[in-house]
């Protein structure tokens, strides 16, 4: 379960920017939402390939 914690984490993260951003208007919490977002995909793309190998070695 460590990778589910690992995207708990990141997205609790980005939760007060989102609310600085979408409630306050704050531009510079949107840039650092753009980059969560960010690491995000590429968190959920490294974790994609995690899974399908794992799943392609216990075919093999």
């Amino acid at each position: 379960m460590d990778k589910y914690k690992e995207l708990t984490e990141l997205v609790a993260s980005l939760a007060s920017d989102f609310e600085k951003f979408y409630d306050k208007g704050n531009n510079a919490a949107g840039t650092r939402v753009r980059a969560g977002m960010a690491t995000l995909a590429k968190w959920a793309k490294d974790t994609r390939a995690d899974v399908q190998s794992k799943k392609n070695a216990t075919k093999a």
